[in-house]
């Protein structure tokens, strides 16, 4: 039964990889583990007396708790396929009893060396395949540390646009934009940019649907708080004499659609029209719409 326990390896190894894969890319709608662990991290931050909403830790800590499992099941999973092969096909260090360090623990004591690329050299492979394999291995570790970096570098410029967008709306409401104001050359190039940024942040939702998970302390820097000023930009300007703050004013309504149909298909689920998905992501993040507490 020595194929079982590799076997069982070769599919952890597998199902990280598919799941680094999917977390990068995001081929298709199903985010595997990170996403569940990203939800479940999310949940555990809105449960009733929860603190770390606050503090802003859910998203950063589910992220850490992904990269931790990402790396412990590759560990362990490499760990499985050496283990039935110890201590036959292993050379050992002076010193070092073969028989007394062939278990498991060992197996992924050598797993985790190769998976750091530290190459200690005390236990190493000592027959073909498993020379070959070791070094896969290792390549391994170095796509897991590239994905990592790709991550990090992927989810924070998501958040610091979605941040922007919530921020240049919190100008416009402050600013108490009218609607003689809005019914001119200006406001329609105002309502054109605002629905060229949420087109950047509805695919930064598709693209990074981790980002939704991080919490934007700053009512003002918060889109969840905000959207709904936008929705409301959005009827003033139907309203309008002005036919290009009229054709704008359809532009944005047609945005923030496409926005809400992301955030209902991907996260809250709740079937209804626009305004109240808006509201639904506001409650989910804390925020009561337009800004107002």
């Amino acid at each position: 039964m020595t194929w079982l326990p590799t076997l069982a390896g070769a599919v952890l190894v597998l199902f990280i990889l598919r799941d680094l894969f999917h977390t990068l890319w995001h081929p298709t709608r199903h985010g595997g583990l990170s996403r569940l662990v990203m939800r479940s991290v999310w949940w555990l931050s809105t449960h009733p007396g929860a603190r770390w909403r606050s503090a802003g830790l859910a998203g950063p800590m589910g992220m850490l708790t992904v990269l931790a499992l990402w790396a412990l099941i590759v560990a362990v999973g490499w760990g499985l396929i050496y283990w039935p092969h110890m201590p036959e096909d292993f050379s050992y260090a002076p010193g070092l009893t073969p028989e007394q360090h062939a278990g498991p623990l060992d197996a992924l004591y050598i797993s985790l060396v190769t998976l750091a690329t530290l190459g200690l050299g005390d236990i190493a492979p000592a027959s073909g395949w498993l020379r070959v394999l070791a070094p896969m291995e290792a390549l391994v570790g170095f796509v897991l540390l590239s994905a990592t970096v790709a991550w990090l570098l992927g989810i924070y410029p998501a958040l610091a646009r979605r941040r922007a967008l919530a921020l240049r709306l919190s100008h416009v409401r402050r600013s108490r934009v009218g609607a003689e104001a809005l019914d001119s050359d200006g406001g329609a190039a105002l309502l054109d940019g605002l629905a060229a940024a949420l087109s950047t942040v509805t695919v930064d939702f598709l693209q990074y649907p981790e980002s939704y998970y991080f919490y934007d302390g700053d009512e003002n820097t918060s889109l969840a708080g905000q959207l709904g000023h936008a929705v409301g930009l959005a009827d003033q300007a139907a309203e309008a004499r002005h036919p290009d703050v009229r054709l704008s004013a359809s532009v944005l309504r047609t945005a923030l659609e496409d926005l809400s149909t992301v955030l209902d298909e991907r996260f809250l689920r709740t079937g209804e029209a626009p305004e109240r998905v808006f509201s639904a992501y506001a409650d989910d993040h804390g925020r009561s719409p337009a800004g107002v507490r």
